[in-house]
């Protein structure tokens, strides 16, 4: 049991939080690019990306590995994402380390996202099984190529209306 639930509905609990996280986060980014934060939707994709982070602390047989660093780092990065946008409105540099922040914490979750994938769904298992097979890489470099890209535009299109 963890937090008063199985272990399985823990596990389905952790990860409709990341996919509402990675959700809410890629249209998040796209509103960036029209100088848009939407409120609410901002709000679900900061809340259900750090609540994924810290739901992952809970698993049992918790090992310092790629997970626990994912999520510390995830943690880390979202803490100026969120003071830029809550305390410091998004005015002068902070309007920066927004969008990188949240893009990065995005794409964190999302290399866990396309991991699990090739692990757990029985169509892309065979196609990756040590996850260094060609469509394994090919869909890690999209998710960073994507996030790269529109964070990139983001950066030199958004203009937030409140700073």
């Amino acid at each position: 049991m963890i937090l008063g639930m199985s272990l399985s509905t823990f596990t389905t609990l952790h990860v409709v939080l990341s996919l509402i996280g990675i959700a809410s986060g890629v249209v998040c980014l796209f509103a960036l690019l029209s100088s848009r934060v939407p409120a609410g939707l901002t709000a679900t994709f900061l809340l259900t990306t750090v609540a994924t982070s810290v739901t992952g602390f809970f698993f049992p047989n918790l090992k310092l590995g790629p997970p626990v660093i994912f999520g510390v780092v995830s943690l880390v990065v979202l803490t100026p994402v969120l003071l830029a946008l809550y305390q410091y409105r998004l005015a002068g540099p902070w309007r920066w380390i927004y969008i990188t922040g949240a893009a990065f914490a995005l794409y964190l979750n999302s290399v866990v996202g396309v991991v699990q994938a090739f692990q757990k769904l029985a169509f892309l298992k065979p196609l990756a099984p040590t996850q260094s097979e060609p469509p394994f890489l090919v869909a890690q470099l999209v998710v960073l190529v994507v996030i790269l890209g529109l964070t990139f535009f983001a950066l030199r299109r958004f203009r937030p209306a409140m700073a």
